[in-house]
């Protein structure tokens, strides 16, 4: 269930483009249908693609649009090129149109740095998502709450009981649902979205022992799965093999970053079952009666701070994230035969500590490249080009 403002934002978000134009839409799908192809053309020449239960995937694609209900994707995420390439292994039939193409979330700093890049990640259906510092409550998280949602079903969106509401906030209420009878949605579809979300939030790539694990999983596809007017149809995925395609050895290099290695390498999909609806549903039920709980009569359709910042809200949606990444863990240990994971790595206090100390913390486990979520990595931060302005001043007057 959703809260109006919610849907409001990420109605706002997803206006920044022209996503209800036709022409928009022309462009978006020719984009999507190249870049698949391309990677389709490197993956059939150099690379051994396995892809297994495939039909869960498709059967879930259908009951979205049957079921009239969003559909995400969580992923595993080991490689820089895990997207587009994953979208080459599955067969062209799905991809027929742009609304079975699916949406996801890609870092700010890097898709959309400038308008070009902008523009074509845009048109790619990808969500600009902010790092270090703006969490799960920000404008790409409220659009694919958006997307989630079904456009006849804004009907469903909450509202509090009309005793605990001042006679302003009831003024801003019967606004809203009056705004809903000249509603056009912000973009021009014919079906619920597809979310495809890497909950680790970084690409992963550990040494052995302990290769092919994951981080603990961020909070926003929590709020997705939490807060959408419907329940989505939830389908967890295990992938191995991008890694080889694009090792985090060759981050920060000019050509080798972007030439394919390791030809003939095993790629290899797993899609799992779907998520039981009444394990969803009943995480969703449970943040229905925090809303309940919580909502500010004073702002009645949006986010109270303790929805936000609550511990109740927050115990709920690391239940939801740690719901999700067993799972795909599920996957990586029956379907594809690895061994447990380390049980530190359920953690996401461990995981903040290691990522704390740059891994002192933990000496035995080892990145392939570096671990991008250390914040002084991050060059386009405020605070990291101040530092470089200084060295550069200092040296300077040296």
């Amino acid at each position: 269930m959703s809260l109006p403002d919610v849907l409001n934002r990420g109605d706002d978000f997803l206006a920044q483009y022209p996503r209800r134009s036709s022409v928009w839409n022309f462009f978006s799908h020719g984009t999507c249908l190249a870049t698949i192809g391309f990677s389709k053309l490197i993956l059939k020449a150099f690379y051994n693609v396995k892809l297994n239960h495939f039909d869960k995937l498709e059967r879930a694609i259908d009951g979205s649009k049957n079921e009239n209900r969003g559909l995400i994707t969580v992923m595993n995420h080991m490689s820089c090129v895990d997207d587009p390439f994953l979208w080459a292994v599955f067969p062209w039939r799905i991809y027929r149109d742009v609304d079975t193409i699916r949406w996801c979330l890609g870092a700010h700093n890097i898709c959309f740095q400038n308008t070009v890049f902008g523009t074509f990640f845009s048109l790619g259906k990808v969500l600009s998502t902010e790092r270090f510092g703006a969490g799960p409550f920000q404008g790409s998280i409220d659009a694919a709450v958006r997307l989630l949602s079904p456009d006849d079903t804004m009907d469903l969106e909450w509202f509090p009981p009309g005793e605990n509401v001042n006679k302003p906030a009831k003024e801003v209420i019967s606004l809203a649902k009056k705004a809903k009878t000249n509603y056009f949605p912000p973009v021009k579809r014919s079906r619920p979205a597809w979310m495809h979300v890497y909950p680790e939030g970084f690409v992963l790539q550990l040494h052995p022992p302990f290769n092919n694990s994951m981080r603990y999983f961020k909070w926003g596809v929590s709020r997705m799965i939490l807060e959408s007017t419907v329940a989505p149809i939830i389908v967890p995925i295990f992938t191995t093999g991008f890694e080889k395609i694009a090792s985090e050895e060759t981050a920060g290099t000019m050509i080798k970053r972007y030439l394919p290695t390791n030809f003939g390498a095993e790629i290899n999909v797993t899609v799992g079952d779907p998520i039981e609806l009444s394990i969803i549903e009943s995480y969703r039920q449970k943040w229905q009666k925090l809303v309940e709980k919580y909502h500010d009569p004073e702002h009645p359709t949006d986010l109270s701070p303790e929805l936000i910042g609550g511990k109740e809200a927050q115990s709920l949606r690391s239940a939801v994230a740690a719901e999700l990444r067993k799972h795909i863990a599920k996957i990586r240990h029956e379907e594809r035969n690895f061994p447990q994971e380390d049980p530190r790595f359920e953690s996401p206090s461990w995981w903040k500590n290691y990522t704390a100390t740059e891994g002192t913390s933990d000496p035995d486990v080892k990145f392939v490249g570096v671990n991008w979520a250390i914040r002084r990595l991050q060059s386009y931060l405020p605070e990291n080009n101040l530092d470089a302005n200084d060295n550069t001043n200092n040296s300077k007057k040296t």
